[in-house]
């Protein structure tokens, strides 16, 4: 492909996503944040967890995202007595025309584009790692068969911060599986008066396809194979690096409080974002800044607080912003 080539892909992917963002924009107010880091799940073909208390849109603003993109949508409403049979799928005797029995499958709602996973952390953990094979191979096993799900498939879960009571904490293993951990703030003073302004007058506008299966996995074999200099990539490696209590880049608060730094998953999920953030802003090539920019949301979930951290209530966005001021970029 020639420069040119790229250039007119680059402009047409950007206008897409334009298009797409403006469109969803119509149904959700605010937010802009949190949209960006689910579209970089979307583009990056991650998974994405959502964190934040209820009420703030975050189911909305995923039905918006599947009916603009004409994806099909599931969600599922996770409960401590939800069966992983509930969400893969189980197999049914039917009758048949001759008079006869036979299993069929019939598939849950794992087997939709995207899937959203209400309240994960409230479901038991032999539900939650019924999702963990979807989410790792992009297909599910059951019945002595293994299934694929269908092209673009993308979980993105929804945990409330606030509410421990009779929940079930992801462990390690799954959280890692998850692209992004985005927070989700609550609305400013204009949001709210445009949110009370939307919803409780004769306004009610409904997302229309602007993008489809097809155009969204282009996009997302470009995003691959956006060049990124040598020098960005050390800059990532040393950052996941610096998570690490042992190595020498940590910083001070991550020699104190963190247990665990983040996984190889973690660098990837850098790489990958930092690339969809320069697509999204026009630019071919990702910066020390889109690196810097991506990083809190693929690493707050990976680095693990020791008891000390815990118990002080240190937040990993402030060890986050640390490690990568004290990093050195060259």
């Amino acid at each position: 492909m020639t420069i040119s080539e790229t250039q007119a892909q680059l402009e047409a992917i950007q206008h897409n996503l334009d298009v797409l963002v403006r469109e969803i924009q119509q149904v959700i107010v605010g937010q802009d944040e949190v949209l960006r880091g689910i579209l970089t799940c979307l583009l990056a073909g991650g998974h994405g967890l959502l964190e934040g208390v209820p009420g703030l849109g975050k189911t909305l603003m995923i039905r918006t995202l599947a009916s603009a993109v004409d994806l099909s949508f599931a969600r599922v409403q996770f409960t401590p007595d939800l069966m992983p049979a509930d969400i893969v799928g189980t197999s049914v005797l039917i009758d048949r025309p001759d008079g006869g029995r036979e299993l069929n499958f019939q598939p849950g709602p794992v087997f939709a584009n995207i899937l959203l996973a209400d309240e994960i952390n409230r479901a038991t953990p032999k539900t939650q790692s019924a999702l963990l094979e979807a989410m790792a191979e992009g297909t599910v096993t059951a019945a002595g068969k293994t299934r694929p799900l269908p092209e673009p498939f993308l979980v993105l879960a929804t945990q409330n911060p606030l509410e421990m009571e009779g929940t079930y904490p992801l462990p390690e293993a799954q959280l890692d599986r998850f692209l992004f951990k985005i927070d989700v703030p609550f609305p400013s003073e204009q949001d709210l008066l445009q949110i009370l302004e939307r919803t409780t007058g004769q306004r009610n506008h409904q997302a229309r396809p602007v993008l489809n299966a097809q155009q969204l996995l282009g996009m997302r074999s470009f995003v691959r194979a956006i060049p990124v200099a040598p020098t960005i990539s050390r800059y990532v490696v040393r950052v996941l690096r610096a998570t690490h209590p042992d190595d020498p880049h940590a910083t001070d608060l991550v020699k104190r409080y963190v247990r665990f730094g983040g996984s190889p998953r973690g660098a990837q999920a850098i790489l990958l974002a930092a690339r969809i953030r320069s697509l999204m802003a026009g630019r071919k090539t990702p910066s020390i800044d889109d690196v810097r920019a991506v990083a809190p949301q693929a690493l707050r979930h990976r680095v693990i607080l020791n008891f000390e951290g815990e118990a002080e209530g240190v937040a990993i966005d402030k060890v986050l912003a640390q490690v990568l001021t004290g990093v050195p970029t060259d």
